[in-house]
């Protein structure tokens, strides 16, 4: 079975909206080649609806010397959830109106790399609270954002284990959690 997991990036004080807000001034390096890691054993990205339309206005246009997500997240295979797009237009995106919880056990079933979550909010919370997520990779910068959607808000009761921490040299703590067990009524 392949591994689903949630990857994000997310304030000391559980902001994940708009990263673009805090993360530069601690991206370096190291929370680059983390990333990397991440995205090294991807072939399938999955995106709920607002996050889609967002980078689907932004990365098609895109190249590695624009940045080098552009190389990644272009040709991959895109998966999107959403019950009131009419259709995608972004290179080898599919679209999800129906069942998402159902889709996500089909994909996990298939052949392949990791499946990933990479900033859909929404998305991950409903992937975690039907205990479809394997894993929950949070890159945690030093900053208190203070405003703005949190990740685990709204969640309850669902036990997670630590796989790894590991702090960064700009303070940023690279997270990774694992599921113990279906949450309660999955």
């Amino acid at each position: 079975m392949r591994t689903l997991y949630a990857g994000l990036f997310v304030s000391l004080d559980g902001v994940a909206e708009a990263p673009n807000r805090f993360v530069g001034p601690f991206f370096d390096a190291a929370v680059g080649a983390e990333v990397g890691a991440g995205i090294a054993r991807t072939d399938t990205v999955l995106l709920g609806r607002k996050l889609y339309e967002e980078w689907a206005a932004y990365w098609p246009s895109k190249t590695a010397a624009d940045d080098p997500y552009a190389e990644f997240i272009n040709p991959v295979r895109k998966i999107v959830f959403s019950t009131t797009l009419e259709r995608t237009d972004w290179e080898n995106t599919t679209l999800v109106r129906e069942n998402a919880l159902d889709a996500i056990a089909a994909l996990k079933q298939e052949a392949g790399g990791d499946i990933a979550i990479n900033g859909s909010i929404t998305l991950a919370q409903v992937a975690l609270a039907a205990g479809l997520l394997d894993e929950l990779r949070l890159l945690v910068f030093p900053v208190l954002v203070g405003s703005g959607r949190r990740l685990l808000e709204g969640l309850e009761n669902i036990p997670l284990r630590l796989i790894e921490a590991k702090p960064l040299p700009t303070g940023v703590l690279s997270l990774t959690y694992g599921s113990t067990e279906p949450a309660p009524g999955a």
